[in-house]
């Protein structure tokens, strides 16, 4: 058995008890099982939640649930064309699907946005469907899944649809607040990096994808144009350490031409008073938002992580990234890893940015909490950028309290010490991730599955 000792073992239980079956045949993973709260939509199976599942599968070598997951989750991609505002454009992919019976026959009901809170579309769910695709392909050596008709075309709906010019000047994707992990109002409306990294690692990999044949030319070509572009505006303008703070500290404001140093026109006077004492002499990391006359200056673990795991970040930010992380290991880390974005917003500027969101409270959920589920990532940095130390760390912090606080959804607190006030226990993509990160630790090799070598465009 893989996983064996105890606590594994109970994580694995879970996992397996979290099993969503539809005709007979493992299909998904539900988000959580926490009978003692409200369902709402915890009884699905969401693309982006089961992504640390199928990984945990595909390590297990119990392939077959991953291989149902990507075929029934491709039969449920919108095709149609947007005639109507109301509905998904071609090529997105649901947020969650749920099995329903009616006479008798089971059915799959896909959620798009119809159902969820504040009614936003999934943007990041269609990427992170690109990269399970290639995680599958990596752990079972099935080239030929991928390489059918009706996944090459899926393959191009998400690109054509991501790629598509929408009244932007950036090789950024432009989305609305709420449209991926952070669901709710939090002000990452815009050019977040979270969907810039899932952007980059999903051309990557359908770079891997896609046959070289004629109908697949065009979307190759605009790909690897792109990257490109893509690459270099992420790395050169997202980038803050000291140096980088510094200049746009001595920005000259309302810059007119090609040659100005100022291109986005951010005010010196938008640097908050916390990053100057907070960011070290050898640190840095990826702003969290970039658009005209806006940084967002707030770190957000789970696009930092990524960029490092997919080499959007070069290796020289990425080493950064690392000492930001364990120098200021208690305000992104704390008592369990870890915290989804640093600081929380708060006071007046919580009410209007949040919307006095009650969910979002200073250092609870979105807005500060702390998330074991993103430990599965602060491990893949940490092995890809040789800071195993970290890592060990890290796993030492959640495995002591993931079981007995009976694995929580999120944490709260400035320091991650409190169970979410809100959080489901038994929490799928929680106990999941605990399975990756250790595996991850015992074996650097399943890097693979999700991680890109550097390169450069």
């Amino acid at each position: 058995m893989l996983f064996k000792n105890d606590l594994c073992q109970d994580a694995w239980q879970q996992l397996k008890n979290s099993i969503v079956y539809y005709q007979g045949r493992p299909i998904g993973t539900v988000a959580a099982q926490d009978s003692s709260m409200e369902e709402l939509n915890y009884d699905q199976c969401f693309i982006r939640d089961f992504v640390p599942s199928a990984l945990a599968f595909l390590i297990a070598g119990d392939t077959e649930i991953v291989h149902n997951f990507l075929q029934e989750t491709l039969t449920l991609q919108s095709h149609e064309p947007q005639m109507d505002s109301f509905k998904p454009g071609p090529g997105l992919m649901p947020a969650s699907f749920k099995v329903e019976t009616k006479d008798g026959q089971e059915y799959l009901t896909a959620d798009f946005g119809e159902s969820a809170i504040a009614r936003v579309p999934p943007v990041d769910s269609c990427l992170w469907w690109i990269l399970l695709l290639r995680a599958y392909v990596k752990a079972t050596g099935d080239v030929s899944l991928a390489q059918q008709s009706d996944f090459q075309e899926g393959i191009r709906l998400i690109l054509e649809m991501c790629l598509a010019h929408r009244f932007a000047m950036y090789p950024t994707m432009l989305v609305p607040d709420g449209a991926f992990m952070i669901d709710r109002r939090l002000g990452v409306y815009e050019h977040p990096l979270e969907i810039q990294v899932l952007f980059y690692a999903a051309l990557r990999a359908a770079i891997e994808l896609l046959l070289p044949e004629k109908s697949n030319q065009p979307c190759l070509k605009d790909i690897n144009r792109r990257l490109e572009t893509l690459t270099y505006h992420v790395r050169e303008y997202y980038w803050l350490d000291l140096q980088r703070l510094n200049e746009i500290y001595r920005f000259k404001e309302d810059e007119f031409g090609h040659e100005v140093a100022n291109r986005f026109n951010i005010y010196p006077g938008s640097i908050p008073s916390w990053l100057t004492e907070w960011l070290p002499e050898n640190g840095g990391y990826l702003a969290g938002n970039l658009g005209p006359g806006r940084m967002d200056f707030r770190f957000f673990a789970l696009g930092n992580l990524l960029a490092i795991v997919t080499s959007l970040a070069s290796e020289y930010e990425s080493q950064c990234i690392m000492n930001l992380i364990e120098q200021r290991w208690q305000d992104l880390v704390g008592n369990m890893p870890m915290k989804i974005c640093f600081p929380a917003l708060e006071g007046q500027e919580w009410q209007i940015v949040t919307g006095a969101d009650l969910k979002n409270i200073p250092w609870s959920y979105h807005n500060g909490g702390n998330w074991p589920v993103l430990l599965w990532l602060l491990v893949a940095a940490a092995q890809k950028t040789g800071r195993t130390e970290l890592a060990d760390k890290a796993l030492e912090l959640a495995q002591h309290r993931l079981a007995q606080d009976g694995w929580p959804e999120y944490y709260d607190g400035k320091n991650g010490r409190l169970i979410g006030k809100e959080a489901r226990k038994n929490q799928t993509w929680t106990f999941a991730g605990l399975l990756v990160a250790q595996q991850l630790i015992a074996n650097p090799d399943y890097l693979k599955l999700i991680s890109f070598d550097c390169q450069s465009y």
